[in-house]
């Protein structure tokens, strides 16, 4: 099952932890001293924040997958091929 992602670039790490931990209703999945990831499935989301960019605000967009096969269908798709 696909699950979209989004990668935030934040200023205050500690602040957005809590900001969007009480947004989501619940802790982060991954904790680390420039970062922070919620794996959620409601929205199915990986929703992650970082230190890690100079810039400011949305750092990337993408769809995650759970396979191999899911990838190649994905990419089949992109090509206008079957799936």
């Amino acid at each position: 099952m696909k699950r979209l992602h989004v990668h935030i670039s934040v200023e205050k790490l500690d602040e957005s932890i809590r900001f969007y931990s009480a947004i989501f209703s619940t802790q982060p999945t991954v904790t680390k001293s420039d970062y922070a990831k919620w794996m959620l499935d409601d929205p199915r989301a990986n929703f992650a924040i970082s230190q890690r960019s100079a810039e400011l605000g949305l750092n990337h967009l993408g769809v995650q997958v759970e396979s191999p096969e899911e990838l190649s269908e994905m990419h089949q798709r992109l090509q206008g091929g079957p799936t």
